[in-house]
């Protein structure tokens, strides 16, 4: 056997032993009242008004989709501002190429701010963020 795979299979063995047991003690010491109000749905705090098989209006879900377009999106610029701040800093790469590329970073991530911004616009024309 690989002498470096033992402690992943200890940590994932406790891992496992870690979860069941308290899974288990939270199962023997949770109060067990049942009720009628325990037995509804949970609708963010109120109490439901529909049934739960209902349709959403398609505009619902062209909102849903855009919001994590751009969130996922979004998330691309940290990586990029830490690319940016250490090439102009001069602690990435060597250091002759450290400031060569540093430019055509920082266009290459307004060409995607730009893209960013064209695709909010559309959607905005759309009418995808006006709610009826």
């Amino acid at each position: 056997m690989y002498p470096g795979i033992l402690p992943i299979l200890l940590l994932i063995l406790l891992t496992l032993v870690l979860g069941c047991v308290l899974a288990s003690i939270g199962v023997l010491l949770s109060p067990r009242r049942p009720g009628r109000v325990k037995q509804m749905p949970y609708e963010s705090g109120m109490d439901p008004v529909h049934d739960t098989r209902r349709r959403f209006d398609v505009r619902f879900h062209l909102l849903a989709i855009a919001f994590l377009v751009f969130d996922v999106e979004m998330l691309f610029l940290y990586p990029w501002a830490v690319l940016i701040g250490s090439r102009t800093a001069g602690q990435a790469g060597a250091a002759t190429d450290a400031g060569a590329s540093a430019p055509l970073a920082f266009w290459g991530g307004m060409v995607f701010i730009a893209l960013l911004t064209l695709g909010f616009v559309y959607d905005w024309k759309k009418g995808i963020f006006r709610w009826r």
